[in-house]
């Protein structure tokens, strides 16, 4: 294999690890990305829990008003 003698062996070996480093970067965001589609696909079905939470809190914090509301009353 001849080269061009301005390039040198230190140049090709700097552009492989550029490569490689460019790829490992590359399948590491794309693992990420594929964690942040798992987890967006979560978000509707948490959202809906949020909501059922949310509103048994605001039914649980109407009963203890009434409660007591009644035992002032006595």
């Amino acid at each position: 294999m001849k080269f061009d003698p301005r390039v040198t062996y230190a140049l090709i070996l700097a552009l492989l690890l550029e490569t490689a480093g460019g790829l490992i970067w590359a399948g590491r965001a794309a693992a990420r990305l594929d964690e942040v589609e798992r987890a967006a696909a979560l978000q509707p079905e948490m959202a809906e829990r949020l909501a059922r939470m949310e509103e048994q809190l605001a039914e649980a914090q109407h009963s203890l008003a009434r409660i007591e509301r009644r035992l002032e009353t006595r």
